[in-house]
C-alpha cells in the first residue's frame, strides 16, 4: 500500500508518498479500514520533526491521528461493523496510509449526510474538545468558556460544542481574521492578541469582574499566569497545547484562594480502553449533532496524499482556519 513516509526526521522536504507493508489481516476485535480521507493535525508536524515520538505499537515514520474510509475486513469477535461500512475515529498513528487496522472500540459510523473529507475533519478536533471541556472541564450550561486559538481546528470544535449548549464564549486569537470567522460560528466575545499582552483585563470587563469557568489554553506557558488571574472562583484550566511554551512562573496563591481545578491532557498517548471511552461519549453526544446538520467540520483545505509535504507547509504557515485533510 502507499503511505505518507517521512524519509528522516526534519523538515517537510523529508516527507513521500512510498509504498509500505501493507497491515496484517484483523483478528479478534481489529477492524482493517481502507482509507480515504485524513486529517493532518500539529501532533504530524511534531512527529515529523523528532519532538513527538509514535507510541509503542505504532509507526514512527507513518503519521496520522484520525481518519474516514470504509471497512475493508474485520476480525471474528467484531459485532459492531460490518465490511463495506463507512467509518471514522482515532488512532494513535499511522492513518496517513491506503490501509489502516484499529480496534472496533475506537470507531464510529459516518453519518450519511458528511462525506469522507467531511467525517475526517471531526474525530481527533471533537474528541479531544468534547473530552476536555465537558467531561474533565465540567462545563454546563450558565457559565462562561475561553478558547485560546479559538480558529484551530480543537478551538473551532470546542466553539461549536459550547454553543450547542447555549454557553456564553469568549476566544483569543492572533489573527483578526480567524477571529471574524469565528464570530460566524457564534463566538460572543473576541479578543486579539497579536499585540495586546494583558488579555486579563478584558476577560475581567467582559465578566463584570467575576471571571471565567473554563479556560481551554491550546498556547501553554505565554499565557499562564493570565489564565490564572481570568478564572473565576472554582475556575478550571484545561491545557491542551503548548506552543507558547512549556515552563512558566505564576501566583500559586490565587490557585489557593480561587480554589482552582489545573488539569493537563493529551489524547494520543491514552490507553486503549480511555480513548474507547471518550469516543463512546463522543458518539453519544457529538454525532447526533453531525447528524443533524448542527456541527461544521470546520475543512479549511484538502491535499492529495501525495501532497503530504504541502499540507505541512500550508499548517506550519499559520494560515488555515480549522482543519486540513489529506484525500487518498
Amino acid at each position: 500500500m502507499k503511505a505518507v513516509y517521512f524519509q528522516d526526521f526534519g523538515g517537510s522536504e523529508n516527507i513521500i508518498f512510498h509504498d509500505v507493508d501493507a497491515p496484517a489481516d484483523p483478528t479478534g476485535h481489529e477492524v482493517l479500514v481502507n482509507v480515504k480521507a485524513a486529517g493532518v493535525n500539529r501532533a504530524d508536524i511534531m512527529q515529523r520533526k523528532g519532538f513527538y515520538p509514535a507510541p509503542k505499537g505504532f509507526p514512527e515514520r507513518i503519521p496520522g491521528l484520525e481518519f474516514a474510509g470504509e471497512i475493508a475486513a474485520v476480525g471474528e469477535k467484531v459485532s459492531q461493523f460490518e465490511v463495506g461500512e463507512r467509518v471514522f475515529g482515532i488512532t494513535a498513528g499511522g492513518a496517513h496510509a491506503e490501509m489502516l487496522l484499529t480496534e472496533e472500540s475506537l470507531l464510529a459510523k459516518i453519518p450519511s449526510n458528511l462525506s469522507f473529507v467531511e467525517a475526517a475533519a471531526f474525530p481527533e478536533a471533537f474528541i479531544t474538545a468534547h473530552d476536555a471541556v465537558f467531561t474533565q472541564g465540567k462545563l454546563i450550561e450558565n457559565e462562561t468558556l475561553l478558547i485560546h486559538a479559538v480558529g484551530s481546528g480543537v478551538g473551532l470544535a470546542a466553539l461549536q460544542l459550547a454553543k450547542a449548549k447555549g454557553i456564553f464564549v469568549i476566544g483569543t486569537s492572533r489573527t483578526d481574521e480567524k477571529l471574524a470567522d469565528a464570530k460566524t460560528l457564534g463566538l460572543d466575545i473576541a479578543i486579539s492578541t497579536n499585540n495586546a499582552r494583558d488579555f486579563q483585563d478584558q476577560i475581567m470587563k467582559v465578566t463584570k469582574g467575576k471571571g471565567v469557568n473554563v479556560i481551554l489554553d491550546l498556547v501553554g506557558a505565554n499565557y499562564f499566569s493570565q489564565n490564572i488571574e481570568s478564572l473565576a472562583l472554582k475556575g478550571r484550566l484545561i491545557l491542551v497545547g503548548l506552543v507558547g511554551g512549556r515552563k512558566t512562573e505564576f501566583d500559586l496563591g490565587l490557585a489557593l484562594t480561587k480554589r482552582l481545578t489545573i488539569i493537563g491532557t493529551v489524547l494520543r498517548s491514552r490507553t486503549t480502553e480511555e480513548k474507547s471511552s471518550a469516543t463512546r461519549s463522543f458518539v453519544r453526544e457529538v454525532l447526533p449533532l453531525m447528524a443533524s446538520g448542527v456541527l461544521r467540520s470546520n475543512i479549511d483545505r484538502t491535499f492529495p496524499a501525495e501532497d503530504a509535504a504541502g499540507a505541512h507547509d500550508y499548517i506550519e504557515s499559520n494560515a488555515n482556519f480549522g482543519k486540513v485533510v489529506l484525500e487518498f
